[in-house]
């Protein structure tokens, strides 16, 4: 089992930056494939991004490519998510989640940390 806690978010102008962590214990996050999702609110849960645990180009959801990055450093057990040029429709909680599936469902990842705010002001 892993457990998994964000950390990161805060207030941010439109157009800023922010970097999210999720750290992650009990298990070493090479061995699972880590994503992060957010959910706004009165809105469902959505898949941000995700990384694998194979040599793999990442995958973000299209309202995010080319601002986001996802990566992860294995000796730190952590994974990161970049956000660059953030818009007003940013403003979520972010989750940081793990799965041994491939895939962006979130029904699918089995571990979830608590979350983080991010809330980006016009």
């Amino acid at each position: 089992q892993v457990q998994l806690v964000e950390s990161g978010g805060g207030l941010v102008q439109a157009g800023g930056s922010l970097r999210l962590s999720c750290a992650a214990s009990g298990r070493t996050i090479d061995t699972y494939n880590m994503a992060w999702f957010r959910q706004a609110p009165g809105k469902e849960r959505e898949f941000v991004a995700r990384i694998l645990t194979i040599v793999a180009s990442p995958v973000y959801a299209d309202s995010v490519k080319g601002r986001f990055t996802v990566s992860k450093d294995n000796a730190k057990n952590t994974v990161f998510l970049q956000m660059n040029s953030l818009k007003p429709e940013d403003t979520a909680v972010y989750y940081c989640a793990a799965t041994v599936k491939f895939s962006n469902r979130r029904d699918d990842y089995f571990y979830w940390g608590q979350g983080t705010q991010v809330t980006v002001s016009s």
